[in-house]
């Protein structure tokens, strides 16, 4: 892989400790250059290649940020199918979901890896039910983190993404979120299931409005109204006293 100078400096800077270079200078930048089509192909897709090895990488922010990048790649059509699973692997799979670290500032892995599935649902770049799955395996999957910086929005925007494309009629990725209810239990409400919970609201309200995540024509996703209604027997199951069902 032969980059210029300057993307060499950027990419090692996104993976820095420092959130100032990494945060407000190396990744708002690549983002640009990726965005205004400053890469050429070859230099993007070897940018995608060495972000999909970086999600092995044993720092939290060189994993997370590699899979933002991804995203952006995703945006402006640079994609391999190989790159796919290893990068919903990691999403599923990663176990630091911290938001916000008082020392390393964001690093936000649920957030940004939600962001590069929501991409390649919205561009049709992944088939959108091993997407959803995806989405799902990561609600469930036991965490003592509870997400506390918006990471519940961030995924019900990529499964309304990936939604836009496909229609709501499938909802066979609800099935482990069903069964995590159902084996609900008294007592204190676990983070992944307080988590979901959140998610699945967030869902809701984002089904009742038109949305363009490829910047075409705002449109409702199609069943929308249909899947609000199994949506609100879910949380009815665990909060009866807020969701009644229709």
């Amino acid at each position: 892989m032969a980059f210029t100078a300057q993307l060499s400096t950027l990419i090692d800077d996104l993976a820095s400790p420092d959130p100032v270079v990494r945060d407000e200078r190396a990744y708002p930048e690549l983002a640009r250059m990726i965005r205004a089509g400053e890469l050429t192909r070859a230099e993007a897709f070897d940018l995608g290649r060495l972000m999909v090895e970086r999600l092995a990488r044993q720092t939290v922010q060189a994993r997370s940020f590699a899979s933002l990048i991804l995203a952006r790649l995703a945006e402006h059509g640079t994609w391999s199918d190989a790159w796919t699973r290893p990068l919903l692997a990691w999403w599923t799979g990663e176990t630091d979901l911290r938001g916000y670290d008082d020392r390393l500032g964001w690093l936000h892995a649920v957030a940004h890896g939600a962001d590069c599935v929501g991409q390649l649902g919205a561009r049709g770049l992944h088939d959108p039910a091993a997407l959803l799955a995806a989405v799902s395996e990561r609600l469930v999957t036991a965490t003592d983190q509870v997400w506390r910086e918006q990471e519940d929005d961030r995924v019900a925007a990529a499964v309304v993404a990936i939604l836009w494309q496909s229609g709501a009629a499938d909802d066979t990725w609800l099935g482990p979120v069903r069964a995590l209810f159902d084996a609900g239990e008294p007592g204190p409400v676990p983070a992944h299931a307080s988590n979901t919970m959140r998610t699945l609201r967030s869902l809701y309200v984002a089904l009742d409005h038109p949305v363009a995540p490829t910047g075409d024509v705002p449109r409702r996703v199609e069943g929308a109204d249909d899947l609000q209604v199994r949506l609100a027997a879910l949380p009815h199951s665990v909060t009866p006293t807020l969701w009644v069902e229709r």
